[in-house]
């Protein structure tokens, strides 16, 4: 299967690992990723807040470009997502804004986790699965811009989406039952407003911990970002060691398929997973 990938600003940054196990992931289930030729920035996180032009042409340049080439567009970035489907919205729906670059709307925009999750593809990651995820309590974490606001991401179930949580299942771990997959980790205010953030992202570390989860997998580079590098720093403040690895889903994955190149992407996470996967018997 091939399809046309976005793969955002972050994956040659601060989602290194993200990008090396999307690779890896994508080429054990036989799918081929185009990248879109000469993409840009989609404008997230901060055009749709100082200049409503720009937030919807920056992004529609990129869906241009994909309906070009004809395959459905995947991206693996929780923000880019939101704003190529906003843009898709604005220029093919009932309200028709003019950027000026024509859009048919005739292919689909996915999150990667949406992607990944379809039928076709349940058969293929059961038969890669060559070390289940046994003993490993998760609890996870969507975050806010995969599945809300609905009328753009036409996500069905908003308030309790499932399919990573099924994920992590059929990889052979636990997933947990916790009420905050789909709360805000305080976004980009990590920059702006570092009290709001360390509250929302506290709150997060409060509760998987509640759960007595052993980790947090996610889907989005922010949140993952934020998460890692800032749990520390809370726990500090508030005198917990919360010791809580947080997982792209995409490395889950290649740790269960039994992926070699799996040891590198752990050894850049800022809260360790290693002694948890040692533990565990999973590396």
């Amino acid at each position: 299967m091939k399809v046309s990938f976005f793969p955002g600003c972050s994956l040659e940054g601060t989602a290194r690992e993200y990008g090396e196990s999307i690779e890896a992931v994508c080429e054990t289930l036989g799918i081929e990723m185009e990248e879109i030729p000469g993409w840009s920035c989609c404008g997230a996180s901060s055009a749709h807040t100082s200049n409503e032009f720009l937030s919807v042409a920056l992004p529609a340049r990129n869906l241009f470009q994909a309906e070009r080439i004809g395959h459905n567009l995947v991206t693996p970035c929780a923000a880019c997502f939101n704003r190529l489907k906003a843009a898709e919205k604005a220029i093919t729906g009932v309200a028709r804004m003019d950027v000026g670059i024509p859009l048919q709307g005739n292919i689909a925009v996915l999150h990667l986790l949406e992607f990944l999750t379809q039928k076709e593809f349940s058969e293929r990651i059961e038969k890669q699965v060559k070390r289940a995820l046994k003993n490993l309590k998760v609890v996870s974490y969507y975050g806010c811009l995969i599945v809300r606001p609905p009328r753009i991401t036409d996500a069905v179930h908003w308030e309790d989406p499932q399919a990573l949580d099924k994920l992590i299942a059929q990889l052979g771990g636990e997933s947990l039952f916790w009420p905050y997959k789909t709360e805000c980790c305080g976004g980009s205010l990590v920059l702006t407003n570092v009290d709001i953030f360390r509250r929302l992202t506290g709150r997060l570390l409060d509760m998987a911990r509640e759960a007595e989860a052993d980790c947090i997998v996610t889907a989005c580079p922010l949140c993952q970002s934020n998460l890692d590098t800032r749990e520390e720093e809370i726990g500090a403040t508030v005198g917990i060691n919360y010791d809580l690895p947080i997982f792209y889903f995409t490395e889950l994955m290649g740790l269960a398929f039994g992926l070699k190149e799996a040891g590198k992407w752990f050894r850049r996470h800022l809260v360790d997973p290693r002694p948890l996967l040692r533990e565990r018997k999973l590396i």
